[in-house]
């Protein structure tokens, strides 16, 4: 949409699988002639598949310009709006589905954005405002009446709702603001379409005659209807068809049959078709002959996205037969058969194991197309389930699938016919066909399943090095899933054998096992926001305090926020792509670049050679020379006239490596060699030694996992280079402009003049884009051109590091009733191959350790590991959610050796009076103590302790958990040049105010903020006020956005500035104090006062020696408290996260609304850490989790189900600006709660099968872990049966964790 300047649509991942790119297509139904609506994502629809279609993107949805829609509006009213990144795909699925469902359901909400990642909100806000168009909603209190409950005042927004439920407000209705699709083709024309590309040709047909021509003529071409399967392969693996074919327009291939026996349904229906044509035939059947039907919409629900359902054709998702198909398995036991057409006539073939294992005997020929699929009627007597565990409930390829049937002879338990398929566990998917057979005749008991079980576990084999790995996992739900489907058919057999009182009785199901039988069921969260209202004397127009709205909310809704890559073409404007290593530790032998060259378009191939200035440091080169020192370290950049041409030319360059040694990627292969970035770094305090000979002592071990920023918007600069003066103007999102400014002149030449410009940031980093707007930088020097370079997501996570993996060590001494006397603990982090932010990142993990705890004898220790992967950087919380995770686990393990609660041994523990830290900081606990005790008394934590263990009591297969977490976090950094600050604020003679400060609006509301604070200062209403972005040109030398101190120091600065205004102007308000801001300003111009204005702010004092061990760090500190209470599936490591609530010390709030939505965003973040974030690598150091489909940050389904935030009232500090605190980053740790409520029921279920209590902790808690960890009769099945032998060549894993 680029060409058109329609911007609002965002490209972000290129696999449809994150929503940023969603818009709403509009076509007429081949069979019904009716027009139908539905959501897809762009970065997967070819232009050519559109043709008789009609496209609406946020741009026609509304605008600021022109009219808003009630989506748009209330989506920002909600404050569902951060970076803005995400927002338009989320208003398009919102819009999309209001356009087809007025008044939706709110399951029908939940399906609508579940194909919508968000990184910034944690969802919750986005759904209170999709609950206000929703049938059952309690939503808005004026709903009905044509006003709004939030369409108040300009600074008089009360959109979090005091004490009740956030669903905002109703306009009028949504229908009439619904516009109609024009242009669109009524009666299509029946004559083939050809269009041809450079190296593509695409054909679609107008009949089915003319279909099966052109298959005959060009038997090899693939056809193309959603290109969800066809499309990410040509992406990742370079697939190239010269010929394709679309059957988008043939009808014949959309017919569905109904008949006494079963049902045929079109290859190209969409799977979303296909879900409403079964649900229809379900509500019209009875339930003996809908089994098949149901298990197949079970699958449909959490089969990918919305939007991928809406694209994806059954035939294509029949014939793609990836082995972690859903539907392949439950149709292959519900014989299934596919109906075959080509131009010799039509045949019927079966979709069994040989058709999915793609025998040539049971495939289609190449002349052949699958026109339908017959989908026969279930019997009296027979049983059909489907089960399927992924990592995520939502938008995740399965770990395992299955579908299972069953059928008994009438009136017995007698297994007449059998069918077990799984999906995920192979090369394909696998029918457990020798198992069934050897079943058939056994009665439907004990002895059958565990004989079952035997013999699946030998017919399903894996190897340890199968694609995938979690190989003992697999296997695990392998048997797992058959022990469900045996307790689901039992009780299927119970109530069918009511009329046969003679026949035989069944094996009991105790109660406490019938939980096993219910999935999680998806739900809408609910939850409440607390904060506290502003003074009552305080002026209306004064915002500080009240939730005000994001400064961006509404350009976010409608897409008018411009990103860096939304900004137009420049003429001349070149692209780049970067070229970067296949080895990870090697040294460079050659590079032929000549065929690279020779590529039309390709203008030149930047080397390191080719640098004027520094190629970055000495020990992290911006292009690498000799040798590298990681996968996907940058080697070259490729200078082209359009992407594609500089993508191509880097498939043309080759390079020659010779390995080198030791390759290192783990933490504790670096142990083992020795290999660290930089000296340790230690705290300590009382004599550990001494104190550890007198108490009782544990030794353990922790792993924490790395996380991907996975910011939305991924890395991307312009630079333009300007004729005059060889200055640059450069467009980056970052963090640190002055760093990047500063990194740009050094690698190019001295005292070179660069102006470097943010644009609205998509959560993001900075460190990256000091390398990429340095290439780009002296790209534009060197030919001449602007630059532009925007990073798919693969090659940004392949290039970028994350966050710091993490191994722990702790020995702690304690007494019986749960005093720790004696804590040791001794930390490494994974650094990557460079020391990059490794160093500051370990200091920080040190002086964060202790958390909330005062224990006096205390030995902290940190190392930096140096490793051949892409090197770790900062990312928010800056080591303090790793470490701390690793005190966290020392409270529970004493807990659990006490033989008591964790909540009591953190309370008798805690900081208590006012004291001081480990680094002789002294500080007062009194709010961390008030933090603790609401959270308690608010989420009734005591007496839902108490069911937790009730439930318990009840459920073998269930269990829950519920864990609280006190939080001490730390803010600033720890040198008092860092906290400075500077603003700019200009008044004009018209009255209006332009601020300009040093922060970076990364979604976090700096911006918002900040003009908040010059409306106090200057006593002016936020109308009178605008921001400019943040420009190395207006505001020289600013300081990393970062460490949660943005608002504060900006702030100070902002206003000082106005406070420097307000002086100049009190003459002229004293002679005149009646007159208006305007006459003021007209006096003061024509009385010569300058009216422009800069504000600084010199900082908060901080310092650490760390030769004594001792300083004050930080300037001031956030206390927080967060309980949690999860249910966890013992058989599949599944959980649902029941509720949160967490109470947060914000002291006086600058923006209540915008604090909470950081408190929000950083918990679910965290949690994503803590639960679903897993980063693999190959044994070679190759990333795979390189996009949504294999990294999984938490989606809409994955917020708690009541999710209750509050501030703590009546908190002051006197130190920042009007006694507000910095909240962006505190709130990561706090998810947490979620992972020891997930180990508290892991460790209930270990206590019932008597096995140890304590267990090595390792986050991210994944399924697998969960899973395994609740070890029982079948994880022993597992390991009892051997994993077939490895083949030599074959000797390691299939994927290596950091």
């Amino acid at each position: 949409f680029l060409t058109m300047r329609l911007t609002g649509t965002k490209y972000a991942c290129g696999r449809g699988g994150c929503g940023a790119c969603t818009v709403m297509v509009s076509k007429r139904d081949p069979t019904s002639q009716e027009i139908r609506h539905f959501s897809v994502t762009t970065c997967l629809v070819p232009i050519c598949s559109l043709y008789g279609a009609a496209v609406t993107t946020v741009e026609g949805v509304g605008s600021m310009k022109t009219r808003l829609h009630p989506v748009q509006e209330r989506i920002a009213k909600s404050h569902g709006t951060q970076c803005g990144f995400c927002t338009p795909g989320m208003v398009m699925s919102m819009y999309t589905l209001l356009r087809n469902h007025p008044q939706p359901s709110e399951e029908q909400l939940l399906e609508a954005l579940g194909g919508n990642l968000c990184r910034c909100t944690g969802y919750r806000p986005i759904l209170a405002s999709g609950k206000t168009f929703c049938l059952e909603s309690n939503g808005c209190q004026q709903k009905g009446t044509g006003k709004c409950c939030l369409d108040l005042g300009e600074n008089d927004s009360s959109s979090l709702g005091r004490k009740s439920d956030v669903s905002p407000f109703a306009l009028s209705s949504p229908q009439e603001y619904h516009l109609t699709p024009t242009r669109m083709t009524e009666n299509p024309e029946k004559r083939t379409l050809t269009f041809h590309g450079e190296r593509v040709t695409w054909i679609s047909p107008g009949t089915f005659k003319d279909l099966l021509e052109l298959k005959a003529k060009h038997p090899e071409a693939p056809l193309i209807l959603g290109n969800t399967s066809l499309g990410p392969a040509m992406r990742s693996k370079g697939c190239l068809h010269p010929i394709l074919l679309s059957p988008a327009r043939i009808s014949e291939l959309n017919v569905v049959s109904k008949t006494n026996d079963g049902l045929t349904i079109g290859a190209g229906c969409s799977l979303a078709q296909v879900k409403d044509i079964l649900a229809e035939r379900v509500s019209e059947l009875p339930e003996e002959k809908t089994q098949t039907y149901r298990a197949l919409l079970k699958h449909l629900k959490s089969l990918a996205s919305q939007q991928i359902r809406n694209m994806a054709s059954l035939g294509g998702h029949i014939i793609s037969r990836h082995s972690y198909s859903d539907l392949n398995p439950i149709l292959a036991v519900g014989n299934a058969t596919l109906n075959l057409t080509s131009e010799e006539g039509t045949r019927r073939i079966p979709l069994s194991e040989h058709f999915l294992a793609g025998l040539a005997s049971a495939d289609l020929k190449p002349e052949e197309i699958l026109e339908s699929v017959y989908i026969p009627h279930s019997q009296k007597w027979e049983f059909v389930s489907a089960f399927r565990q992924a990592q995520c409930q939502q938008n995740a390829l399965p770990d395992v699938n299955a579908g299972m049937r069953v059928l008994f002879k009438e009136g017995t338990d007698i297994i007449e016919d059998l069918s077990i398929t799984y999906g995920g566990v192979g090369a394909a998917t696998v029918s457990a066909h020798k198992s069934c057979q050897q079943l058939l005749g056994r009665q439907w008991d004990e002895l059958m399943l565990d004989e079952a079980c035997r013999r699946l576990l030998d017919e399903v084999s894996l190897p340890g090095w199968a694609p995938g790995g979690r190989v003992e996992f697999k296997r695990t739900l392998v048997v797992s899933f058959f022990f469900k489907f045996y307790l689901q058919v039992l009780q299927e057999l119970k109530k069918l054998i009511k009329p046969f009182p003679n026949s035989r009785r069944y094996p009991e199901i105790s109660d406490r096992f019938l939980s096993a039988l219910e999935d999680f069921p998806g739900t809408v969260p609910q939850g409440v926001q607390r904060y506290q209202s502003v003074d009552s004397h305080q002026p209306l127009q004064d915002p500080v305090g009240r939730p005000v709205m994001h400064l961006s909310g509404l350009k976010h809704a409608t897409g008018e926020a411009e990103f860096c890559d939304d900004i137009p073409m420049v003429d001349k404007e070149l692209c780049m792509a970067l070229v970067t290593s296949t080895r990870a530790y090697a040294k460079i032998i050659s590079i032929d670049l000549s065929e690279a060259l020779e590529i039309p378009g390709v203008v030149d191939v930047i080397t390191a050679k080719d640098i004027p200035g520094t190629n970055g440091t000495e020990d992290d080169k911006l292009l690498a020379v000799d040798e590298v020192l990681c996968v996907g370290q940058i080697i070259f950049a490729v200078v082209a006239e359009t992407d594609v041409q500089a993508k191509r030319a880097i498939e043309k360059i080759k390079i020659t490596y010779e390995e080198l040694e030791p390759i290192i990627f783990t933490i504790k292969d670096a142990i083992k060699h020795n290999s660290f970035l930089c000296p340790e770094k230690k705290l300590e305090q009382g004599n550990i030694e001494e104190a550890f000979e007198k108490v009782d002592q544990i030794v353990e071990e922790v792993h924490v996992g790395g996380q991907e920023h996975f910011y939305m918007e991924t890395q991307r600069v312009l630079v333009i280079p300007k004729t005059e003066d060889k200055e640059l103007d450069i467009y980056v999102s970052t963090q640190d402009p002055a760093h990047v400014q500063v990194s740009v002149l050094h690698f190019k030449h001295p005292h070179q003049q660069d102006h470097l410009s943010c644009k609205a940031s998509g959560w993001r980093f900075w460190r990256e884009d000091r390398k990429t707007g340095c290439l780009r930088g002296y790209c534009s020097c060197g030919t001449g051109h602007p630059i532009r370079l925007v990073l798919d997501r693969e090659d940004d996570m392949l290039i970028t590091g994350g966050r710091h993996p993490l191994f722990g060590k702790y020995k702690v001494g304690f007494m019986n009733n749960g005093r720790i006397k004696a804590l040791d603990i001794e930390c490494f982090i994974n650094g990557g191959c460079t020391l990059d932010d490794s160093e500051l990142v370990t200091e920080f993990l040190i002086l964060k350790l202790e958390n909330a705890y005062k224990i006096r004898n205390l030995r902290f220790r940190g190392r930096a590991c140096l490793t051949n992967l892409p090197s770790n950087t900062a990312f928010r919380g800056f080591g303090f959610p790793q470490g701390t995770l690793v005190t966290e686990s020392c409270i529970t393990a004493v807990a659990a050796k006490c033989g008591l609660p964790p909540e009591k041994i953190r309370e008798k523990n805690m900081y208590r009076t006012v004291d001081k830290t480990i680094y002789k900081q002294a500080f007062n606990p009194e709010s961390l103590i008030r933090c603790w005790n609401e959270c308690l008394d608010a989420s009734s934590f005591h007496n839902r302790r108490k069911q937790v263990e009730e439930f318990n009591k009840k459920n073998y297969w269930k269990k829950r958990g519920i864990a609280v977490i006190p939080m001490k976090f730390s803010v600033g950094f720890a040198a008092t040049s860092y906290h400075q600050a500077a603003a700019l604020v200009h008044i004009y003679t018209d009255g209006s105010v332009l601020v300009t400060h040093g922060g970076n609006e990364l979604g976090q509301g700096i911006h918002t903020k900040m003009l908040q604070v010059a409306s106090r200062e200057l006593k002016i209403p936020m109308s009178h006020l605008h921001i400019c972005e943040t420009s190395t040109a207006m505001v020289p030398n600013t300081i990393a956005t970062a460490a949660s101190v943005g608002a504060d120091i900006n702030g100070k600065a902002v206003q000082n500035a106005c406070q420097i205004l307000l002086k100049r102007l009190e003459p002229i308000i004293k002679k005149n104090p009646e007159g208006t801001w305007e006459e003021w300003i007209e006096a003061a111009f024509e009385q010569r006062i300058s009216l422009s204005a800069t504000g600084y702010f010199r900082g908060y004092k901080a310092f650490m020696d760390w030769e004594k061990g001792e300083g004050d760090p930080f300037p001031y500190y956030v206390y927080g408290a967060a309980c949690s209470e999860v249910e966890i599936d013992c058989l599949t490591g599944a959980h649902k996260k029941i509720r949160t609530d967490i109470v947060m010390d914000a002291c006086c709030s600058l923006n209540p609304a915008i604090d909470i939505g950081q408190i929000e965003g950083a918990f679910i973040q965290g949690m994503g850490l803590y639960t679903t974030e897993e980063l693999k690598y190959s044994p070679e150091g190759v990333l795979y989790s390189r996009g949504p489909d294999e990294y999984k940050i938490p989606t809409i389904s994955d917020v708690p189900e009541e999710f209750n935030v509050s501030l703590l009232p009546s908190s002051q500090t006197p130190l920042t600006i009007y006694s507000s605190k910095g909240l962006g980053e505190s709130g990561m740790f706090l998810g947490s709660s979620v992972f020891f409520a997930i180990t508290d029921a892991v460790a209930a279920a270990r206590k019932e099968r008597d096995i140890a209590e304590d267990f090595t902790v390792k986050s991210p808690a994944t399924p697998e872990w969960v899973r395994m960890a609740c070890a029982d009769r079948f994880t022993e099945m597992v390991y009892i049966c051997p994993l077939p032998l490895e083949p030599p060549s074959h000797p390691t894993p299939w994927a290596i964790f950091k």
